[in-house]
């Protein structure tokens, strides 16, 4: 099966365990994989014939901005299961990371990788 990634969506958004993390907010980034038969497209040349990736970004960047979760594990889903609903898409990869974790001693980031797949 065929994909287009989208790299380096960020957003700043209020998922986290800790109540602050809620309140103050941090920064988000996303990275997607959607799976999807190209053929028709790229013969055709119309964007009919494609997912149209405008409405990934702008799922990622709604969900990111407006929802709070508990865990990142369920913004991640949450996000795979939205973008599941787009014509065409088969399977998505979403891989969430938190930028800048409110762990001590620590300065790398947390990514959250799932797959998903429309159950039709």
């Amino acid at each position: 099966m065929d994909s287009i990634q989208i790299t380096g969506i960020r957003c700043y958004g209020y998922t986290g365990y800790l109540p602050e993390e809620q309140v103050l907010g941090q920064w988000f980034e996303v990275d997607l994989t959607l799976w999807f038969d190209l053929s028709l497209a790229s013969s055709s040349d119309r964007i009919e014939d494609t997912c149209d990736y405008r409405a990934a970004i702008s799922i990622v960047k709604d969900l990111v901005k407006n929802q709070k979760f508990a865990l990142v594990e369920k913004l991640a889903a949450a996000i795979a299961q939205e973008i599941l609903q787009l014509d065409k898409v088969r399977q998505v990869r979403v891989q969430l990371s938190k930028l800048a974790a409110p762990i001590p001693d620590f300065e790398g980031k947390i990514t959250i990788d799932i797959t998903r797949n429309r159950i039709d």
